[in-house]
């Protein structure tokens, strides 16, 4: 079927929808992440010792992972039948209405052991949700965009992590600064703050991907798909495409590992007096400057996977990583503020690296029948390797082994990515409309 080219001002539309989605799901998940670093062991946690408080507090972090690929399989599955755009609507309201409940959880010493219980069913939701929100997002982008800049496209939905990132350490930092730092007053009802007001960011993310209409490549692949038998979308892409997203999954795991121990980990170690020991404004005021570094290198590495391919680009970043994560600890070690900040910095430009050209890697992989659920499913495989394990294991590493711990465990994984990666084909300038771009068999299509 012939796609209609679309326009530029259907391209802008479809860049800013795909970015503020994401940005709005990342911040909902990131004011999660800096809460459990700098308050859930004192709120929901309060009996246990602190090094069990915060592995506690982590391990309420890490089951949104667990969940993630449960919601990249059942919103991959009405993303593949009726759209991109309904489910990105789904993945959004989700988010949002989770993440204000969040705010409302009364603390432990109110309720008990409910409170936890409640705050886990909560990120257990969102983790559904930010499990369907990547794939749509950046099929999304990759599917309007120009083969020829695809890559530079990809990077519109990358950004949500740096851009939420940015909105989410800015939101408690203005918060504290609200409360003249008063450590009380934020453990009692400061942190609900930048969970409540998230509800202000979904309604501007409503609007603005209720005005985009569906892809052209999905619109193409219904149209081929009508006198072909219909199957669940993940039964294909188990059946057909299986190796890709495996080998997806381990490809990004080390983009997870470095981004959750580069954010989450880092921010309870910078706040840690066993660590940087360094307050907490510094440490948010410096990850706010981290997001906007990261953010620039992520637009830079989509464009440049344009010329030189993906593949080469995450090879690159996977290199550097193996050496960088013996480095990263002894950097920090130093204990000040400085090194902190290039310490933390250089960890998530390395993750910019790879996530970059990762919007328009993982699309390209997978037929447009199942697109939706493969890239979903390696995506949040890599989740739950990265970015559900890392931060968990790094308190035991710590207290074991030392920051070396955490160092080796972070070039184990870009070993793994660097495997994966070079196992897969480069996909720069395929075309995303038709099956036959793709490896699948002929009887996958007939």
């Amino acid at each position: 079927m012939e796609t209609k080219k679309p326009t530029p001002r259907e391209l802008r539309r479809v860049a800013v929808a795909s970015c503020a989605g994401t940005t709005i799901e990342y911040y909902d998940f990131f004011i999660y992440g800096t809460a459990a670093a700098l308050v859930f062991p004192q709120v929901f946690f309060p009996a246990l010792g602190p090094a069990t408080a915060t592995v506690a507090s982590f391990a309420t972090f890490a089951v949104a992972f667990l969940a993630r690929p449960i919601g990249a399989i059942f919103f991959g599955h009405f993303g593949d039948k009726l759209g991109r755009k309904k489910t990105l609507v789904s993945t959004l309201l989700l988010m949002g209405i989770a993440t204000v409940l969040m705010g409302v959880v009364p603390d432990s010493a109110t309720i008990g052991v409910v409170a936890p219980i409640a705050l886990i069913v909560l990120r257990v939701a969102q983790g559904l949700a930010l499990g369907g929100e990547w794939a749509g997002a950046t099929l999304l982008a990759a599917e309007y965009a120009p083969k020829e800049k695809r890559g530079l496209y990809g990077v519109f939905p990358q950004l949500g992590p740096a851009l939420g990132l940015l909105l989410s350490s800015g939101s408690y930092l203005l918060t504290l600064a609200f409360m003249g730092n008063s450590n009380e007053a934020f453990l009692s009802y400061g942190w609900r703050m930048p969970f409540l007001a998230s509800i202000v960011l979904v309604l501007v993310g409503l609007y603005v991907r209720l005005k985009v209409d569906e892809t052209p490549a999905f619109k193409a692949a219904q149209a081929e798909a009508k006198n072909i038998p219909s199957r669940p979308p993940l039964f294909e892409v188990l059946r057909y495409q299986p190796r890709e997203v495996l080998l997806a999954g381990g490809a990004l795991t080390m983009l997870f590992a470095f981004f959750y121990i580069g954010t989450a980990y880092l921010t309870s170690y910078g706040t840690s007096p066993e660590g940087a020991a360094l307050s907490r404004p510094v440490v948010l005021g410096i990850t706010m400057g981290v997001s906007v570094v990261f953010g620039i290198a992520t637009v830079i590495s989509g464009a440049l996977s344009d010329r030189f391919g993906r593949r080469k680009v995450i090879v690159f970043s996977c290199l550097v990583g193996m050496v960088w994560g013996l480095a990263l600890f002894p950097v920090l070690g130093t204990g000040n503020a400085l090194m902190f900040a290039i310490g933390q910095t250089f960890t998530m430009v390395l993750f910019a690296v790879g996530y970059g050209p990762a919007g328009s890697f993982l699309p390209e992989l997978f037929s447009p029948r199942h697109r939706y659920t493969g890239a979903g499913l390696g995506y949040n495989l890599a989740g739950v390797l990265g970015g559900g394990l890392a931060p968990v294991l790094a308190p035991g590493l710590a207290a074991s082994f030392g920051g070396i711990g955490i160092g080796i465990m972070l070039s184990i994984c870009a070993l793994l990515s660097l495997i994966c990666t070079l196992a897969l084909r480069e996909t720069r300038g395929v075309t995303l409309a038709h099956e036959q771009a793709t490896n699948i068999p002929q009887d996958a299509v007939s």
